[in-house]
């Protein structure tokens, strides 16, 4: 069996955490890059990696910063040898109508979810392409369902930057098929992550927000990751540039705030 290198962004927690933990048990080699400050968090889910006889790492940096994306992934490189799959999950929520945004969240999200995303790209190209003797291999892109209508209201700069990742997928991925590299979006819906904290302490509009998708309940992260691990396995071999749902069938905002 060949042993392959999962390289996941914005992993210690939520949708990341339980990518990386799945990505293990697939028998993947897996790289936890994360903000420094939740650095500590990252080496818990290593832990845990480690434990069940994995091999994992956690690699702090942000994702909206060039040189810290250089960083992971020569650190990556350098551990493992390789990288086989990239799943970028990192990204920033901002709540905000556009009249009241204000520009240095709004320069810092689109640094993390738009910028940063498509240098990863580039960087996960650089080293799988085949044409540059790689072995090719298999990107994920986490994009959000709040890209197919505009979000929720307050989210539409947020899902400008996803519908942007998604447009940039379907690019990239023709792109690079010739290279032997396979790129996907997966489109979460409201799911169960420290983006969606405030729920928890609002059963009123956690209930709300549930009603407001037609399966009726908020999604969880181990849902999610299925998707994107399936998205890089040999099962998905024909799918390239595909953006995939996984919000329980969309959303409606009639009666939200």
């Amino acid at each position: 069996m060949i042993t392959k290198t999962c390289l996941i962004t914005g992993a210690s927690s939520g949708i990341g955490r339980s990518t990386a933990l799945l990505a293990a048990s697939k028998g993947y080699q897996v790289a936890i890059a994360c903000l420094p400050e939740h650095l500590q968090q990252g080496q818990e889910v290593v832990q845990q990696l480690k434990e069940k006889g994995a091999k994992a790492i956690a690699i702090p940096g942000d994702i909206g910063k060039k040189y810290d994306i250089e960083h992971i992934f020569k650190t990556t490189q350098n551990k493992f040898g390789t990288i086989d799959a990239v799943v970028n999950n990192a990204g920033v929520y901002l709540e905000a109508t556009i009249e009241s945004i204000n520009y240095e969240n709004l320069a810092n999200m689109i640094a993390v979810n738009l910028t940063g995303t498509i240098y990863c790209c580039k960087q996960a190209a650089q080293i799988m392409s085949t044409q540059g003797g790689g072995k090719g291999g298999c990107i994920v892109n986490v994009s959000s369902m709040a890209a197919t209508i505009g979000g929720r209201p307050g989210a539409s700069a947020y899902a400008g930057s996803k519908g942007a990742i998604d447009i940039f997928t379907t690019g990239f991925a023709r792109e690079v098929a010739a290279c032997g590299i396979r790129v996907n979006t997966v489109r979460p819906g409201v799911t169960a992550t420290g983006m969606t904290t405030q729920l928890e302490t609002d059963p009123e509009l956690k209930k709300r927000v549930a009603a407001s998708i037609p399966l009726g309940r908020i999604g969880q992260p181990e849902e999610v990751a299925e998707l994107i691990i399936w998205l890089l396995s040999d099962h998905a071999s024909l799918v390239t540039g595909a953006h995939i749902n996984v919000g329980g069938g969309g959303f409606h905002v009639a009666g939200m705030k």
